[in-house]
């Protein structure tokens, strides 16, 4: 990213959240914010006479992607016309005995992908970042294979060098010809310019939104906060645009436009059977993502994906609530629908189990950038 585009993007960011910095609702605990929406979700399963209904609103997915998806199978549904959006990307799982040579398996992989370093080193089944990292030579992969869990599965993925971030939500119903772009989520990971005389920390604290959370950013640092950055230097705090590592999500809906809302559409047309699903992505610059280009997807989710865009810091708690109620009631509609054309959705000692089996995995995986 030049010096230029990075002036410009943090002076767009501090004019965005100058109001305020966080939302007062933003780092509440999760039991606390998510209570009304299980509880939304338990009304929807009474009236629709089943709990795990919105496995269905995308079929092909494992669980509908409601929690333990695979993110392999999800790139791998991707047909012709899709396929050019997506980042290039090789699939691989680890041995089950460490002395195996996994990192030349994964070398060959990549080879076989068209992949070269530096990549982005994720897990299969994971979910908000744990685990992913980039590794950009031989000897840091062989690093993150050897702490990786056994017999378990990852994806090696095409660094995306894009300056932009952005999580797009799409719906489309199954009698609908087309759909449409409900939710769109700029993100921007937490960084600082050095000016030669500041700590990062301490360039951290002079920021309100990074002092804010500075909790959140400093622990992960470690030694790399005593660090004086020189005039202009760009200093990252965190790889993952992830609300919870302390990206700053903004609401983008107001960029969608007849190009973009027809290229995305397009792209879900040739994902068979997939109807519901936030679609994250690097973009160039909002220009070219407004026309519909300029972008690569790094993957989509499923049912239980968020529309992230309630985390922007101007956001109301009412409206917040409101759009998630609006999107998971439209998982249990296209679920129903679905259901009488003779589907099953999942049972639910088997959603359970997928869940218990992604938390063990996610306690296993390698420290993330």
């Amino acid at each position: 990213m030049s010096t230029a585009s990075l002036a410009e993007n943090a002076a767009r960011l501090k004019r965005s959240t100058q109001k305020r910095p966080v939302s007062f609702f933003e780092f509440w605990p999760n039991w606390l914010f998510y209570a009304p929406v299980i509880a939304f979700w338990v009304l929807k399963s009474v009236r629709y006479r089943s709990i795990t209904l919105p496995s269905l609103a995308n079929p092909p997915i494992n669980a509908g992607g409601i929690c333990g998806e695979s993110k392999n199978d999800i790139l791998g549904l991707a047909g012709p016309a899709a396929r050019p959006w997506v980042a290039g990307y090789a699939a691989l799982t680890v041995s089950g005995h460490a002395a195996a040579n996994d990192t030349l398996r994964a070398l060959n992989a990549m080879e076989q992908a068209g992949l070269s370093f530096p990549v982005v080193a994720k897990p299969d089944i994971s979910c908000n970042g744990v685990g992913v990292r980039v590794v950009r030579n031989a000897a840091q992969l062989a690093e993150y294979l050897s702490a990786f869990p056994r017999a378990a599965a990852l994806q090696l993925q095409a660094l995306v060098t894009y300056d932009g971030e952005a999580g797009i939500f799409y719906i489309r119903h199954p009698h609908e010809r087309t759909g449409r772009i409900t939710s769109v989520t700029l993100k921007y990971p937490p960084a600082v310019v050095g000016d030669g005389r500041q700590t990062v920390k301490a360039l951290i604290t002079a920021d309100d939104r990074m002092n804010a959370i500075s909790h959140i950013l400093l622990p992960k640092l470690g030694a790399r906060a005593a660090h004086v950055p020189a005039p202009g230097e760009h200093v990252a705090l965190v790889f993952v645009g992830n609300h919870c590592r302390g990206s700053t999500f903004k609401d983008g809906l107001s960029i969608v436009t007849p190009a973009l809302s027809a290229r995305i559409d397009e792209i879900m047309q040739d994902m068979p059977g997939v109807y519901f699903s936030r679609i994250d992505l690097r973009y160039d610059n909002l220009e070219a993502l407004r026309e519909g280009r300029g972008f690569k997807i790094i993957e989509f989710n499923g049912s239980g994906s968020e529309a992230t865009h309630i985390w922007d810091p101007e956001m109301t708690l009412r409206r917040a609530y409101a759009d998630q109620f609006h999107h998971y009631g439209e998982s249990f509609r296209i679920g129903a629908a679905m259901r009488e054309t003779g589907l099953k959705p999942i049972g639910p000692l088997k959603l359970l189990s997928l869940w218990q089996q992604q938390k063990r995995l996610m306690r296993a995986y390698p420290a993330n950038d």
